[in-house]
């Protein structure tokens, strides 16, 4: 599923709002959680999971074309983890 159709999704299962104004509410979620997530912060949603940060040590990679030794700097990566109820649904028989 993409963004619009989760928009699209949402405005057919609530009548009352606006397109326009599903919109609005998706983005005002996403950027709140990239938000927290720049800062560092971990973002649960019960049921369905938690998103955090990583770090990742800097390291000696390797450039694939060449096989060069390439210096990677240390970054951080988005992690997510699921919730019990998304991975029981999941793995429902």
């Amino acid at each position: 599923m993409i963004k619009s159709e989760l928009i699209q999704k949402i405005a057919e299962a609530n009548p009352h709002l606006f397109q326009r104004d599903v919109e609005r509410i998706v983005a005002t979620v996403f950027d709140e959680i990239i938000e927290a997530m720049a800062q560092g912060h971990r973002v649960e949603l019960r049921g369905f999971g938690a998103f955090s940060v990583k770090r990742r040590e800097a390291r000696q990679g390797r450039n694939p074309r060449t096989g060069d030794a390439v210096t990677v700097e240390e970054k951080y990566v988005p992690f997510f983890k699921t919730g019990k109820l998304l991975r029981d649904r999941l793995n429902a028989e």
